[in-house]
């Protein structure tokens, strides 16, 4: 096994927990890794066992339930576990970067004491945001909410939704008045249970096939008024500033599936033999991997850059946007030559590193594409240069 790169500075307390959840990732997850994704279905023993070893509630404080640990450990076990399976990897990641994250910076006391030590320990989240008419144009909103007595009575669907099988608690923004647009969305506190509320189909997708990705239907659905995450109109202030948090979890997880696929092309190199010696031995092999390791460093320095930041309480945004871009754009190229390094076998599901290509794909596409980050990487640049 490739020990972990000397070039990114964590302290022991750091070190200690990424080896935990390195060995868990590699007993618990990996041998059942091909299965999920053949089935395209996340085993819910190992849901149990995320809550079991405290990784879904990370940075939630201990009065609730969690770990009162860092944003950046976080980080480090999205990128862990995306090592071995990009699947187990998101669910991880929105639960913590963005549901619990979106929890503790805006949701009252009586909310968190509610929802947070459930998170914690025992209920999935999810982070309801786009719709068939809203993808990157992400506040094109046409879910309605209506307000109705003690209620809010919302009507619409979303799209797309991450987690959306195994979440019991749904984070979701619809709009109260669509005549202010944007200034008219609200985030609200959904709970599988809810009168109205439904999951509907699930996505067959080219990768993070485990991960579920479904629709969520809203018929008449009853919100109690208590349930409004934050102030009524601001939410598109918490999605927006939300995911600039989520950037930096799926540049983890992208760095974590480059990782991984680096891990077995440096194996495969050193046994396979051609023309009498291991093919590790020629200088063209030699040189693509040096590249590999490059790119993987350099992703893996901007994400945990972001993240140090964001644990400071200093402006992280647009090194956020930088790490999801670079950290995305990495993770393919390096998956896809873990592909031409390993030949024929490369093309074949008896590798894992075909399974690492189709999961780095999503990372250009989900939680705002390459073309938004580098929208928002220029309009910080022109704004403050």
């Amino acid at each position: 096994m490739d020990a972990h790169p000397a070039l990114t500075t964590f302290n022991e307390e750091e070190q200690a927990f990424r080896e935990a959840v390195r060995d868990f990732a590699e007993n618990e997850i990996r041998p059942h890794v091909g299965d999920m994704d053949q089935e395209a279905k996340m085993r819910p023993e190992i849901v149990k066992k995320l809550f079991a070893m405290g990784l879904m509630g990370i940075e939630s404080p201990e009065k609730y339930g969690g770990a009162g640990s860092t944003f950046a450990m976080a980080c480090m076990a999205v990128e862990e576990i995306g090592r071995v399976d990009g699947s187990v990897s998101v669910l991880v990641d929105v639960q913590n970067t963005l549901v619990t994250n979106a929890f503790l910076r805006w949701a009252t006391e009586p909310q968190k004491e509610r929802y947070l030590p459930r998170l914690a320990q025992e209920w999935v989240g999810a982070y309801a945001l786009s719709e068939s008419s809203s993808g990157s144009d992400a506040f094109a909103l046409k879910l309605k909410a209506e307000a109705k007595g003690d209620k809010y009575i919302l009507n619409g669907s979303k799209l797309w939704i991450t987690n959306g099988n195994e979440a019991q608690l749904f984070i979701v923004f619809a709009n109260v008045d669509p005549a202010k647009g944007y200034k008219g969305i609200t985030g609200f506190i959904v709970e599988k249970s809810f009168p109205g509320f439904k999951v509907g189909k699930k996505e067959d997708k080219l990768g993070i096939r485990a991960s579920s990705t479904c629709e969520l239907l809203f018929e008449n659905c009853e919100i109690p008024k208590n349930n409004v995450l934050g102030e009524i109109g601001k939410g598109y202030k918490i999605a927006i500033e939300t995911l600039n948090e989520g950037r930096i979890g799926i540049g983890a997880q992208m760095i974590g599936i480059a990782q991984g696929a680096y891990e077995s092309t440096l194996k495969y190199i050193k046994s396979r033999e051609q023309f009498g010696k291991p093919i590790a031995q020629f200088q063209g092999i030699q040189f693509q991997l040096a590249e590999m390791r490059m790119e993987l460093e350099a992703a893996r320095l901007l994400v945990f850059n972001a993240a140090r930041l964001k644990d400071a309480g200093q402006s992280f945004v647009k090194e956020a946007a930088i790490a999801k871009l670079f950290s995305s754009r990495a993770a393919e190229k390096i998956t896809s030559r873990a592909i031409d390094l390993h030949g024929g076998n490369g093309f074949t599901r008896e590798y894992p590193v075909e399974k690492f290509w189709r999961d780095a794909k999503i990372g250009q596409i989900y939680e705002g594409t390459s073309n938004m980050q580098l929208q928002t990487i220029a309009k910080l640049e022109l704004e403050n240069g």
